[in-house]
Order: structure tokens, then sequence, then C-alpha cells
């Protein structure tokens, strides 16, 4: 047995985890009701559950078509795997998490959104194909074509569906392996969303939002736009080796204090309108250079709220939750804003046409008072909760924003997972 935990730290669980060198073990491990896990880089309990089956053997290269740019892989392989085979053959992933360090089945079973949902969508609207084991010991292929219906589950489905063994993914070309980054400062959330706006063909889109700053006008932000770069040069890329953070810091140095001199620092240091190049990795994936950065908020971790808002009242409703979050005098680290396109046909898939705010939380009493307060705002206003970084979600708050759960469990039963494939979260959320 282990301790198993979330990116997060919370919740920890007991487990007894198993990594399967040879497919027939996998089959044989369905005899099991258990979860398939990656990186472990999903913030809450979505990886974990009394028998958690490892994917990280399954991390080899099938196949790479470098003229049409489609590549397929077994599902346990990391992204920044496949950047170090991709980019150098000039080509990128259409939609990238903020980390590397996430497997390919682990950005499927997320249904993962980049800093482009508004111009690409997500992860699934590269995925052409997924291999994958149902709890019946059959494996089989599902795409948008083929077995569409578990395709739309298993794509958002939080591993729930069955075990990723592989999938094929269409990449992006790229002549370049620099972006094209420029920030624009905003005194106020009405202003950055005005820009979301006013910047929309920009390919990527992010903003930095101080979630501390109480005098008004709420909502101070660095929006950081990006577009890949042209060039003609030959492409060279290597990923920088990371520096260790070796333990916990005491918690206490991360209150709303030190953090909301950081963010006065970072905004008042901060050119407006400034442009330059940089690097895929610095604009991508800049937690990347600390290992463990999640350590930084002590043994207690810490909990990544993240949800959407529809555009219809957005920017009210956003004012709404930041008040919240600042009267309550939980200090928030880290704040990032985007925009969302229109959602996709997925059932569990998170994003909608609004906005999505992402927080992270100092794990003590006073947050867990927070989020259910946040909670309530979001079912009241049609929002909801990003399961990939949900630890803490009521089953009667899935149910109202999630509204083809029952859809979901009927292509589960089809399929043969249930009884099969279950974690500590899906069991939380009320499903079978």
């Amino acid at each position: 047995m282990v301790i198993l935990k979330g990116w997060g730290g919370y919740p920890q669980v007991d487990a007894n985890l198993i990594k399967p060198n040879s497919l027939s073990v996998f089959i044989d491990r369905l005899k099991k009701e258990q979860i398939p896990r990656g990186m472990g880089r999903s913030y809450g309990d979505s990886a974990s559950a009394r028998e958690v089956i490892g994917t990280t053997y399954l991390d080899h290269l099938i196949s790479f078509d470098t003229a049409n740019g489609l590549l397929t892989c077994e599902s346990g392989i990391t992204i920044r795997k496949i950047l170090k085979l991709i980019v150098p053959a000039g080509w990128f992933i259409g939609v990238t998490p903020g980390t590397s360090y996430v497997t390919l089945g682990g950005a499927i079973a997320s249904d993962i959104h980049g800093k482009n949902h508004h111009t690409s969508g997500t992860f699934s609207d590269y995925v052409e194909n997924i291999k994958i084991l149902l709890g019946t010991g059959e494996v089989v292929n599902t795409s948008k074509i083929k077995r569409p219906d578990l395709f739309l589950a298993t794509c958002g489905g939080m591993g729930l569906t069955g075990i990723i063994l592989s999938a094929t993914i269409k990449l992006i070309p790229i002549k370049s392996t620099k972006i094209v980054q420029r920030t624009i400062k905003n005194r106020s959330l009405e202003e950055t969303c005005d820009q979301f706006d006013k910047y929309h063909t920009s390919n990527y889109l992010v903003a930095w939002i101080d979630c501390l700053k109480k005098d008004k006008p709420l909502g101070r932000s660095i929006l950081i736009l990006g577009d890949h770069y042209c060039s003609d040069e030959k492409i060279n890329f290597a990923l920088r080796s990371p520096v260790n953070l070796p333990s916990f810091t005491p918690g206490f140095l991360l209150n709303r204090f030190s953090v909301s001199a950081f963010n006065s620092i970072y905004f008042s240091k901060t050119s407006h309108n400034q442009e330059k190049l940089v690097d895929i990795e610095s604009y991508f994936y800049p937690l990347d250079y600390i290992n463990y950065w999640n350590r930084l908020y002590g043994k207690s971790g810490f909990v990544q709220y993240q949800f959407v808002l529809p555009l219809e009242d957005g920017v009210r409703n956003l004012k709404t939750i930041l008040t919240k979050i600042i009267e309550s005098k939980v200090g928030s680290f880290l704040g990032v804003l985007k925009k969302f396109g229109p959602k996709n046909n997925n059932l569990l898939s998170f994003p909608m046409l609004g906005y999505t705010l992402a927080v992270d939380l100092k794990m003590e009493n006073k947050t867990l008072e927070l989020i259910s307060e946040l909670d309530s705002i979001l079912v009241s206003r049609g929002g909801k909760i990003y399961l990939t970084k949900d630890a803490l979600m009521p089953e009667a708050v899935f149910k109202k924003t999630y509204a083809q759960w029952e859809i979901f469990e009927s292509i589960r039963e089809k399929y043969g997972a249930i009884g099969h494939f279950a974690s500590n979260q899906s069991k939380r959320l009320g499903l079978k």
C-alpha cells in the first residue's frame, strides 16, 4: 500500500498501486474495481482509489507521419517526451496544458484545454483514434466516426470508461520554437474582458489576475498574448532541466500578505504593450522549471478551484466571485483567467462559451468554507467546476451542473465500465 494524492496534495488516500508491464496484466487486473493513473498531475482525487493501475509502462512511440503530422503513441507517454520528438520535425501539439508532465491518456481523459480554446477547442479536437481496454477485457478502437458514443464519453471522462492504451493525434505545423509574446496591463476586470474581445484573433490568450487587491476597481490583470513565430531558420529544440524544490516549505510563508506583495511587484514590473520573442517552454510551461513547485503550499497542500461561467452576465458574476475570494482573506498565489469558445459534444468536457478562472487556495478550514460558498454561486449562475482540478465538489453540485451525466453512465454500462472503473472522485460525485 502507498499513500496517493493529487498534485494539490489534498486529499491523501491509502492505495494499492500496480504498474503492469504487459497487456495481459492490465486485463487480469480488470477483476478489481480500479482507476488508471498516469503522472498524477490531476489536482484532486480523480486518479485515486483503493485500487490504482499505473499506465507509465505504456510510454512507447508507435508511428510518426512527419509529412502529415500524425502521431500514434501509447497512452503513458508524456507531453514532454512527445515535444522532444515532434518539435525538431516542425510540429507542435494543437492544444497543450500548462505543464509538459502530463500523459497522452491523461490529456484525453481530461479533454484538456489550453490558452487557445477560443481558436482551437480542446485536446479531443485533435484526437483521430483511441485504442481502449474495456471492462469486458475487449480492446476496441473509438473515434468521432467509430463508436462515437464511447469517444464522447472517453474524452473528458476522467478514466471511467476504460484504460486508454494508445491514441493517434493530429499535430499542427510550426516554423520556429519561438512565440511572439505581448503583454497588456489592465486596471479592472471589465477592461480585461474587453481586451479578450479586442485580441480574439491572437492564437493564445491568457490573463494573470490579482485575486487579492481589494481596492476598486477589482481585477487588475496582465493579458498575455501569443502567436507562433515564423522563421526560415533550422529548428533547434531542447527542454531545460528543472530545478528541484527539495522539501515542503513552511505553509505560513505563503499567505495573503506575501502573495499580495508579490502581486504588486509583478504588476508594476511588467511592461505595458511589450512585444518580445520567448521560447515555447517559457510561454507554455513556466512552472516546469521547478520540480514539485506544489510543495510551496506546505504539507497541508492546496486546492486549485477552476470554474467556468456562461458569457451572459459573465463579467458581473466574475466580480461577485472575485469579491467573495478577496473578502475571505484566503490568499490565492495564482489566478488565471481565460475566455472560452463554444463547448463541444463530449459528455463531461469542461469548457463552454464564457469565462474561466482558476485560483490556487491553500488548504485550511476557511478554504473549505469559501469553496462551499463559491459552489452555491456557481450553481445559481449556470457555471461548473473542472473535474481535473476538483477535490471537493458535492454530488448535488456535479449532477446539477453536468447535465449529461446520466447519458455518460448509460454509455459506461453499455461498454462494461461500471464495476470495473471508479475513483474516489467518481464515488463522491455519485457515479456507479
